[in-house]
């Protein structure tokens, strides 16, 4: 094997480690600060989503996969998010 040769997948891979990496730093931040609310709520959950939706497409190979699958998981994180959102925002009798 060619010691010159470095696949492309490599490259792309290591910078969407680095973004997961910088958004897990970025909610580890918001929880020591101790924020609260609907907006950092809302930042949390979509921060989670684009996360889950990195990790789907780059590391479990959805992204060279049809349609079907990729709309599956999307579904499932859609309603994922959508019910703790509701949760969240439901008034506690």
């Amino acid at each position: 094997m060619d010691a010159a040769y470095k696949p492309h997948f490599i490259l792309s891979c290591t910078y969407v480690w680095l973004a997961l990496m910088a958004l897990t730093g970025t909610t580890y931040f918001i929880g020591e600060a101790n924020l609260g609310g609907i907006a950092v709520m809302l930042t949390v959950i979509a921060t989670a989503a684009v996360k889950v939706q990195m990790v789907a497409n780059y590391f479990m190979g959805l992204r060279r996969t049809r349609w079907l699958w990729r709309g599956i998981v999307l579904g499932w994180l859609i309603l994922v998010t959508g019910l703790i959102t509701i949760a969240y925002l439901s008034p506690v009798k």
